[in-house]
């Protein structure tokens, strides 16, 4: 079977960034198999693409991740290559590949990627996707080891960023939005079994908390189900609350964005 390599980057698709590491990845090893995960995060927002890769992980093959959004590249911040789960993930150590590590099963071991023999030569000291990432994922689909790739790297001392946190107290639940997807609907750290767990039902009227603010949104199996133009809540295909505008943006209505502290409740 070909090797899987993923790719999820903020480089966008004006210019032939994404093309030049599909490109390299594909002169050393011409049987990878290459899946693009998304290269429209906004660029240098490290939390939305640790979101957005350990929310897909779980329906990839395994195989080599790679995953590049950077605001530290050219700087002291070092590269590594983890291992979870029978599959290895590769990036800048920022905490952008931690939440995938987690959904992967955890990290079972680390290095850090500074063995030169696997980069481009010479490599850019800014575009690390194609010079470091990229070869270096292509060495090891044809077999090389990621022990070979540098020191290893104890495992508490990966950058993590911060769980999002919910929590159920009095009645209510309390969590944040995780991220903001191209159509500016808000996922919420709310899962849908926490709103259960308060006898909230599809079909009920959701308190929603948002600072002073308050609203009560209907609950509903999908943003189709009220009118155009109209707020709701609904579980996503993550399991995850998220507020919607059925064909609008959410985000912008009520200026929510990620980290934004959000509260629910039933409304009797």
């Amino acid at each position: 079977m070909a090797p899987v390599i993923t790719l999820l980057t903020d480089y966008g698709l004006e210019d032939g960034y994404v093309a030049a590491c599909h490109g390299v990845i594909l002169r050393i090893a011409p049987d990878a198999r290459v899946i693009d995960v998304c290269h429209l995060v906004p660029a240098g927002d490290v939390r939305r693409g640790a979101a957005i890769l350990a929310q897909t992980i779980p329906y990839l093959p395994e195989g080599i991740h790679i995953a590049s959004v950077d605001p530290g590249a050219g700087g002291t911040r070092r590269s590594v290559a983890i291992e979870s789960g029978g599959r290895v993930f590769i990036g800048p150590d920022n905490g952008l590949l931690s939440w995938a590590v987690h959904a992967a099963g955890g990290p079972s071991a680390a290095y850090e990627i500074a063995n030169e023999a696997f980069f481009l030569d010479p490599p850019s000291p800014t575009f690390p996707g194609r010079d470091v990432f990229s070869p270096v994922a292509a060495r090891l689909s044809t077999g090389r080891q990621t022990a070979e790739l540098g020191p290893a790297v104890p495992l508490t001392r990966l950058v993590s960023l911060p769980s999002p946190t919910s929590q159920l107290r009095e009645g209510s639940v309390e969590g944040e939005v995780v991220s903001v997807d191209r159509y500016g609907n808000t996922q919420l750290s709310i899962a849908a079994g926490d709103l259960r767990s308060l006898g909230v039902r599809v079909g009920d009227t959701l308190g929603v908390w948002l600072g002073r603010r308050q609203l009560a949104l209907p609950f509903r199996e999908t943003y189709a189900a009220v009118a155009p133009g109209e707020l709701v809540a609904f579980a996503d295909s993550a399991g995850l609350i998220a507020i919607a505008v059925n064909c609008g943006d959410a985000a912008q209505r009520l200026g929510l964005p990620p980290g934004a502290r959000v509260r629910l409740a039933p409304v009797s």
